[in-house]
Parts: C-alpha cells; sequence; structure tokens
C-alpha cells in the first residue's frame, strides 16, 4: 500500500512545529527540551475556546499545522488517542467521590474520546466523516493503518492526528505518560504538487522491535508518549533518504514502513 504525505504537523516538548523540528529529528542541530505552548484555536468562537482542554488544543494545533489552507473542511479526518483527555476524566471523578456528585457539563462533553474530532468540525466547518481510535500504546500505528485504508479505498486524502496528554494524580501513576505530543499526516493516494515524501506499508506478524530516535533524549519522547512513537516515521520524512521504519502495532503485528523521496519515487 503506498500513499504520499501532503503535510505534516508536529508539537512536542522542544519540538514546536515540523519547519522548526527537522533539523532536530535528523540530527543537524542539537535537541533542546523545552515545554509546549498550547493556545486555543482562532476558528473557534469564544466560547468553545474557553471550554478546550489541552487535548483540544494540541489536537488543532498539530492538525492546521498538516492542512493547507482552505482544505480543512473538504479533508476527512483520523483522531487517535491512547486515553483521551485524562484531565477531564480526573476531575469527573473527584467530583463523583464528593456529596454533590454533580458533573459539570462542559466537563462531561470533554469527556468523550471524540471531543477533539467534534472541535475540529466546529472550528472547520467541516462536514466530512471522521473516525476517533483508541489502541492504547498502538494508538499511532492504528491510526496510520486506518488512514491508509480510508485513503485507499476511497481514493481520498486523509488527515490523522495523534495526540496524548499527561494523567493528573493517582491516574498519572497508573498510566504514566510523560508529556504532551501531537503528530499529524495530510495522506493522499495521489501525487500533487504538495506531495513531501511517498510512504508505503505492510502489516506484517513479526517481533522485530520498533525503530527508536538516535538522540537519546528524542527516544525517551517515543518510549514515553504513545502518540510520540510516529517521531521515527517524522525523522524518515525529514531526512530525504530512502527509509525503513517499524512500528509495533497490536497482536504480535508490525507495520513496516517504507520512505521514498519524491525524486527516487518511480510513479
Amino acid at each position: 500500500m503506498k500513499l504520499y504525505v501532503d503535510g505534516i504537523g508536529l508539537l512536542a516538548p522542544g519540538l514546536a512545529g515540523w519547519a522548526d523540528s527537522q533539523a532536530m529529528l535528523t540530527g543537524r542541530t542539537a535537541y533542546c527540551p523545552a515545554e509546549v505552548s498550547l493556545t486555543p484555536s482562532p476558528l473557534l468562537p469564544a466560547a468553545e475556546r474557553r471550554r478546550m482542554p489541552a487535548t483540544v488544543k494540541l489536537a488543532l494545533a498539530v492538525g492546521h499545522e498538516a492542512l493547507p489552507a482552505g482544505r480543512a473542511s473538504q479533508t476527512r479526518t483520523i483522531f487517535t488517542s491512547s486515553g483521551g483527555d485524562g484531565q477531564t476524566i480526573a476531575a469527573i471523578l473527584e467530583t463523583l467521590a464528593t456529596d454533590q456528585r454533580e458533573v459539570s457539563p462542559t466537563r462531561f462533553h470533554n469527556s468523550v474520546h471524540n471531543a477533539p474530532a467534534g472541535y475540529w468540525g466546529i472550528a472547520t466547518q467541516s462536514r466530512e466523516p471522521s473516525t476517533s481510535l483508541c489502541a492504547h500504546d498502538f494508538s499511532f500505528a492504528a491510526g496510520l493503518l486506518e488512514a491508509f485504508a480510508q485513503a485507499l479505498t476511497d481514493d481520498e486524502p486523509v488527515l490523522l492526528i495523534a495526540y496524548d496528554a499527561p494523567y493528573p494524580g493517582p491516574l498519572g501513576a497508573a498510566r504514566p505518560i510523560a508529556d504532551l505530543c501531537g503528530i499529524a499526516l495530510l495522506v493522499s493516494p495521489r501525487r500533487s504538487d504538495l506531495s513531501v515524501s511517498a510512504i508505503s506499508l505492510a502489516l506484517t506478524c513479526s517481533d522485530k522491535p520498533d525503530t527508536a530516535m538516535d538522540e537519546p533524549a528524542l527516544d525517551r519522547l517515543r518510549t514515553g508518549i504513545p502518540s510520540a512513537r510516529g517521531l521515527p516515521l517524522l525523522a524518515a520524512l525529514a531526512r530525504q533518504v530512502p527509509s525503513s521504519v517499524i512500528l509495533r502495532a497490536m497482536g504480535g503485528t508490525v507495520l513496516e514502513i517504507d520512505v521514498v523521496p519524491l525524486d527516487l519515487d518511480p510513479s
């Protein structure tokens, strides 16, 4: 299965956007960890901006970076996260443990797993299909596989948005997530002027390990945040040389991904 990557979004500690992160991903410049800065989407009404949790801010930020201007309302989306909005879930559980047990309506509607997809639809006025996935530590792989399936089956571009944020308190102790990370990939079955690389994917049964990052600090991000498992694929895209990336999926399967620069793509 082959697709073309037409846009990339990235936001993680020290990685503030795709353009500014490529040199660090490829080792041309030193990686410098820094706090992730999140701002509400200016496309949303003021009331919605006030309600946005960190996961929504993160997902919308990387999604908008990956999409060319004017394409958001015309592109189907896949949102994938290992656990959604842990901050909201923790707040609801704390409320339910009190005598009042009155859950805020805003908290409730932010707690559902497809909340970022809903905010995206409001922000972009999109009526295109949207899928929200969760596959624990394998959520990025599941989202990428779904993006391939939809793009090739329906012959349409697909925007994949993977995001994760830490859980607070007791939930964080039970399910540690090191920090925020969001990755977006706009993939298309056809090559265009927007294409930056071709990628091919095969799902196989294998015990091959995940491809690691060369920089130890970046590899700690990869292993500490489920959505950051996509960083080796982004590093391969940034290098612009033929590369292979292994990404473990569920049930003893792996995604074997080949990255081919456009000047070497036979089609």
